[in-house]
């Protein structure tokens, strides 16, 4: 893990999810004051590490965010408190530009208000929506295809604005698949749509199969690739961002990624357990590889995944499942 120059006081949103928790345990191994900000819609009590500070509280108080902040008087924010179903938000668009674009301003605004000097947001692939090349860079189009992918990328805009009339600084993480677990602190959403969880539910036996959508895509085995990221080297890629004294956006992948077939046999092999497989159409709107370029984090932060192993991200996400088979319940 990599180390960084000073101790921060850092004001963690969304602290009690699956990534936030994950980044607040290694933000504290590493010595820093951590403060979570937390409404436990969608994050869990038992998620929470125990060293940090917690209150419980709504981005959409607008009072009790800018008091909060007052008094703690952060040198960061870590912004990870967002809805991010793609499908509920093409049938909710509403509940996603309130949650994720007007709330994360009440946010800002608090930040402006106790003098806040850097902003870390979790951004998303999705703003890409479906690329014309891969692995995908910065400079690549913003077209977004659902209002998930769309708040998230008015945030960003805003985000500059903010820095630009405010001198907020801040960076932003557009990433693609996180993956694994520590030995504290795993996956556990109320409505689970990532694939390895998925197909470990089968393993666990708490599912009889695995879904596989589409096996004739223009990819080697026929189904889609996508980029994974082991959630600790995610963590890693947050505390270098925190540290860096400029403003600017890096997105976060492999550089390779991992097809559907290869994410189930691997996990066969992982957990000894045979995971049938029942093959459905295509979804609409599933681009056959999303990948994404991560050479631009690695030359100016320095980022480098260390669990880069489809094999090491399932084993420590099989690990934490068999020991929390009902999560954070």
């Amino acid at each position: 893990m990599s180390s960084i120059a000073r101790i921060m006081k850092v004001f963690v949103t969304g602290g009690a999810g699956y990534i936030g928790s994950i980044c607040v345990e290694e933000m504290l191994n590493a010595g820093h004051q951590i403060s979570v900000f937390d409404n436990l819609s969608e994050g869990h009590r038992g998620a929470l590490d125990s060293r940090a500070e917690f209150i419980e509280g709504d981005l959409a108080d607008r009072s009790v965010i800018g008091k909060t902040l007052e008094r703690i008087r952060p040198d960061a924010v870590m912004h990870f408190a967002a809805n991010a179903l793609v499908p509920e938000s093409m049938t909710n668009p509403t509940k996603y530009f309130r949650n994720n674009v007007a709330n994360g301003i009440n946010l800002l605004e608090g930040c402006i208000q106790a003098g806040v000097g850097k902003f870390v947001f979790s951004s998303t692939c999705a703003i890409f929506g479906l690329p014309k090349e891969v692995p995908i860079t910065e400079e690549a189009p913003k077209d977004p295809i659902n209002p998930y992918g769309e708040s998230k990328l008015i945030f960003e805009r805003i985000l500059y604005w903010y820095g630009t009339q405010h001198g907020l600084g801040y960076v932003c993480l557009r990433y693609f698949n996180a993956a694994g677990a520590t030995r504290n602190f795993g996956e556990h959403h109320r409505l689970e749509t990532h694939l390895i969880p998925n197909v470990l539910k089968v393993a666990l036996g708490e599912k009889p199969h695995v879904e596989m959508y589409g096996t004739d895509y223009p990819t080697p085995d026929g189904t889609c690739i996508r980029d994974y990221i082991h959630i600790v080297d995610l963590a890693n890629a947050h505390m270098l961002a925190v540290a860096y004294e400029k403003s600017d956006v890096f997105n976060l992948g492999s550089g390779a990624g991992y097809s559907v077939k290869q994410v189930v046999d691997v996990s066969r092999k992982v957990t000894g357990h045979k995971i049938p497989v029942v093959e459905k159409p295509r979804r609409p709107g599933d681009p056959p590889r999303l990948v994404g370029d991560s050479t631009k984090i690695n030359k100016v932060l320095g980022w480098k995944p260390r669990f880069d192993s489809l094999e090491a991200i399932i084993e420590s996400a099989w690990q934490w499942h068999r020991q929390h088979p009902e999560g954070y319940k």
